[in-house]
């Protein structure tokens, strides 16, 4: 049988090396990883991004808080590229408080003037678990995130955020979350997240190329139970996520540095041609890796 877990694998340690060591009041995108961010190097200059911590009785549902603010140039536009999670997202922005299931394909925003967006990503399950819709599989749909005080929340949020008190933002929208998570809470719901946790946190650590047999033996299930919880609460299977965050990793190594060679990056990553990398890297990058990698290098050559 094939090990799941092998120490620190060669990918956790590359994506380890990878970080940069933390600075006081620094960017998310300068601390480390920015794991979906496509080319977070060349993003530094034109937006700030910050990480919140969620309250501990949301940690079953939220990842993570993130706040964006950015001031450009008058005249000025920057789209940036997100490689999707398999996760929703609630997000407060000029439009509402809007609740999004994970993209279709890539994720593009394009970013004018100045401005703000606070956002909560959900964990796996999160989505289908906090906003009760029946189908996580429901790809590209966005919605109005409703509560009696969500329009008040949405503005006070974005004020603070701008404001450069990330934290405060949060505070301002923990509420609706905690009074969304109290009326969809179940057992089974419950039962789903923390079976979800645990695969999710496995395939972060696996040993690269492992399969979804191997992965359903490290959990103590079956291939077909496996399968069939990921299509009920994420849309996606397994087999999609594992390869996702293979090239997720890729891709946060390449933007670090872009100088490393592609055959040796495919293979630490678990692929056993160049060619198949490449393939699944364009399918969720939209570039080759080449052409990503000298992306890359043009965004660090110009913090050089």
């Amino acid at each position: 049988m094939r090990q799941v877990f092998d120490g620190e694998t060669p990918v956790a340690r590359a994506a380890r090396a990878a970080r940069p060591a933390p600075a006081a009041q620094a960017s998310a995108l300068e601390k480390g990883p920015t794991l979906g961010i496509v080319d977070p190097v060349g993003a530094r200059d034109r937006f700030a991004l910050a990480r919140v911590e969620p309250a501990p009785d949301l940690a079953d549902l939220v990842d993570w808080h993130w706040v964006i603010t950015w001031d450009l140039p008058p005249g000025t536009a920057f789209t940036q590229t997100v490689m999707p999670h398999p996760v929703g997202h609630v997000v407060a922005e000029e439009e509402g408080l809007l609740a999004y299931a994970m993209p279709a394909g890539l994720f593009r925003r394009t970013l004018t003037g100045a401005g703000a967006v606070v956002g909560t990503k959900l964990r796996p399950g999160g989505y289908r678990a906090l906003l009760g819709r029946a189908d996580p599989g429901e790809r590209g749909a966005v919605g109005p995130f409703l509560g009696p005080t969500a329009a008040l929340a949405n503005a006070e949020a974005l004020v603070q955020a701008r404001a450069g008190e990330p934290e405060a933002a949060v505070r301002t929208l923990t509420p609706l979350l905690r009074d969304a998570a109290e009326r969809t809470r179940t057992p089974r719901s419950a039962a789903a997240l923390a079976a979800l946790g645990e695969a999710f946190a496995v395939i972060a650590d696996a040993v690269p190329g492992t399969s979804v047999t191997a992965l359903a033996d490290r959990l103590g299930t079956t291939p077909r139970s496996l399968q069939r919880l990921f299509a009920d609460w994420v849309g996606v299977s397994p087999k999609w996520v594992l390869q996702r965050h293979r090239v997720h990793v890729a891709a946060e190594l390449l933007g670090r540095d872009p100088g490393l060679d592609l055959a040796g990056l495919a293979a630490a990553v678990g692929y056993y041609d160049q060619a198949h990398f490449t393939g699944d890297f364009v399918r969720a990058v939209g570039v080759p890796p080449g052409e990503y990698a000298r992306t890359c290098g043009r965004g660090v050559g110009q913090r050089a």
